[in-house]
């Protein structure tokens, strides 16, 4: 049996941008599949500064609402900070058809288990004080919307 562990090298900080780079590129892609593609891979890297406006267009993409789910997705399911103030701020600047496709994806990733949807909520709460504004009000909206979700699985009750 081979062990895997033992040939796993971390990624260098070169190997992450040559990545990004790449998908950044793909992100510019005529064809809606490589965009959906490049927005649930980009979220991956929510955290390199060179992804923030990619993953901005990605969300409001012109194109395909679809590119628009799978990205707002895939942030969203990162459940952490960098992910909500993603969306947060692509919602805010989101026309109705686009804030729609974004609805739809909060809905998929929170509408199982409750303790995701009260820890999204938190999440949220705390960039209700952001300095960027588009944030704070994304934020604001992408609240309302979680507290709609009346999740399938809840804690037993004692």
């Amino acid at each position: 049996m081979i062990d895997l562990r033992s040939r796993m090298v971390p990624m260098s900080n070169e190997v992450r941008g040559a990545v990004v780079a790449g998908l950044i590129t793909l992100a510019e892609s005529p064809d809606y599949r490589d965009r959906a593609d490049a927005g649930r891979c980009l979220a991956n890297f929510a955290e390199m500064p060179e992804t923030r406006g990619p993953l901005s267009s990605l969300i409001l993409d012109a194109g395909d609402t679809f590119v628009t789910r799978a990205t707002a997705e895939a942030l969203l399911r990162r459940q952490d900070v960098l992910g909500f103030a993603a969306v947060a701020s692509g919602l805010a600047a989101a026309d109705p058809n686009h804030a729609d496709w974004i609805r739809t994806a909060v809905l998929d990733v929170f509408g199982v288990f409750s303790r995701d949807r009260d820890a999204a909520v938190r999440e949220c709460e705390t960039l209700t004080g952001a300095p960027d504004e588009l944030v704070r009000h994304g934020a604001s909206d992408l609240i309302a919307m979680l507290v709609e979700i009346d999740p399938i699985l809840r804690p037993a009750q004692d």
